[in-house]
């Protein structure tokens, strides 16, 4: 990804999440899925950013499940 070309990303979480924590999340939407997981999806500019938005989850202790770039449907 270059560092003018933005991708869009999904992050899914074990655990419920409010919609309150998307400033925290860099304005990422926060979707509460009804298997009591979570979705924090949207735009990331670099590589870096996308390694921070990951780095909030490690922080708040709640179980990270998957990342996708949505475009290319690759999951990590």
């Amino acid at each position: 990804m270059s560092m003018s070309e933005t991708e869009t990303y999904e992050i899914r979480i074990q655990g419920r999440l409010a919609e309150r924590w998307s400033s925290w999340f860099d304005g990422m939407e926060i979707t509460a899925l009804g298997d009591g997981c979570t979705l924090i999806h949207g735009q990331v500019t670099d590589q870096a950013a996308l390694y921070g938005l990951i780095q909030k989850v490690r922080d708040l202790g709640l179980p990270l499940l998957s990342v996708t770039n949505t475009r290319t449907g690759a999951t990590s």
